[in-house]
């Protein structure tokens, strides 16, 4: 799916923003400058295009819940607040234009987000379109892109149902283990990792007497985590797993090539870097996994080659499935993996200019940067991407 622009008005810090996506687009940016704003931004679009805006849909999202007034940018440089926040989408099918426009005021009786305006064009022409002004308003509270009868055919259907399952994954240690359960389950993985072992079992397959782990053979996964020579599923077993610890229904066990035969052990004595691995492997091949979808700090856990490796073979696998991904990354070895040649592939720095508001710029490397000879880590290390906190 061909999306062409987002564009993100008077949220959060994000005060009027606007970026083109590729397939993988990776934010870099100091602590607290607006990545997960962006994620966040992104899922109340989702969820106001498919569906409705409340807490229930915006935590199937992963989105934080906020106050209803920390919704909305509260920038000292702002004299007159807009009232509502403003999202649009941009995509390309079969040689048309297409874009989505709402106007969304936040909670203030309850936790549903009202519908000031709402609009559907095609080639620039208006195909639906409705406000608070108008006598198609209808029901205020739910989106009608995707109810309305004009908008019931495949070429509108098609990016709905393409952005519709949109959420952040966020994957956690004890999560991935198994020991806590992951407060958000959302078919195939859960957004925290909880369903990891069950999306694992569904790509587990024979080809050939061999053993293949989605498109992956189990040689290439194995390559990733050093340490193991066999994974696969199971049922916990006493054998593995004290009686007291909490477990999910099946778990990863693990055997490792230094160890004896017999000692196979599950994801809660293996290292969490393993895990993630895992996690990132599975959300990248899994058919179930929504077209479009977020992570929040990649990098977590991973030795910075590691990370840098997963990249790379995190980017082919989603360029090869056409799906979008928006990721935040604090480790710099994580731009190393990225051939930012191929233009599906975008790297975007976020910094608050002198009122706090956030700006997005892409990154596209000059003739000038490539004769420093520097790595994209070292650019943007040394300060020459930006996306770096002023410390003195």
């Amino acid at each position: 799916m061909n999306i062409k622009e987002i564009k993100i008005k008077n949220f959060k810090s994000l005060y009027d923003v606007s970026f083109c996506p590729g397939n993988i687009n990776v934010f870099i940016g100091a602590n607290g400058s607006g990545k997960s704003s962006v994620l966040e931004a992104i899922g109340v679009l989702s969820a106001a295009m498919t569906d409705r805006v409340n807490n229930n849909s915006l935590q199937r999202k992963g989105v934080r819940l906020s106050t209803s007034s920390l919704y909305k940018s509260q920038f000292r440089s702002i004299e007159r607040s807009m009232p509502t926040v403003d999202f649009a989408m941009s995509w390309e099918r079969n040689k048309n234009e297409y874009e989505y426009s709402v106007h969304l005021t936040t909670p203030a009786d309850d936790d549903t987000w009202k519908y000031h305006s709402e609009s559907v064009s095609k080639n620039g022409e208006n195909v639906f379109g409705r406000s608070n002004r108008s006598s198609v308003q209808l029901n205020n509270k739910v989106g009608y892109y995707a109810l309305s009868e004009k908008l019931n055919g495949e070429e509108y259907t098609d990016m709905g149902n393409y952005i519709s399952g949109y959420g952040i994954y966020q994957p956690d240690t004890l999560t991935l283990r198994g020991n806590v359960a992951d407060p958000t389950q959302v078919t195939p993985i859960g957004l925290n990792g909880g369903r990891l072992a069950d999306a694992m079992e569904d790509l587990f397959s024979a080809v050939d007497d061999e053993i293949v782990f989605g498109a992956m053979s189990m040689d290439d996964v194995l390559e990733l985590i050093e340490w193991a020579s066999d994974i696969h599923i199971a049922r916990p077993k006493k054998s593995n797993l004290n009686p007291g610890v909490p477990s999910t229904r099946q778990v990863i066990e693990f055997q490792d090539r230094f160890l004896k035969d017999k000692a196979v052990f599950t994801g809660y004595d293996a290292s969490e870097g393993a895990l993630y691995v895992l996690f990132m492997l599975t959300l990248a091949m899994h058919p179930d996994v929504p077209g479009m979808f977020a992570i929040d700090s990649f990098d977590h856990a991973l030795n910075p080659r590691l990370a840098k490796r997963i990249t790379e073979v995190f980017s082919q696998l989603i360029i090869e499935s056409d799906k979008t991904v928006f990721m935040t990354t604090h480790n710099p070895l994580v731009l190393d993996g990225l051939n930012l040649a191929d233009d599906r592939i975008r790297l975007f720095a976020i910094n608050k200019n002198k009122y706090g508001h956030a700006e997005l710029n892409r990154i596209q490397i000059s003739q000038e940067l490539l004769e420093t000879g520097q790595s994209l880590s070292r650019l943007w290390i040394n300060g020459l991407l930006g996306g770096v906190p002023e410390l003195l």
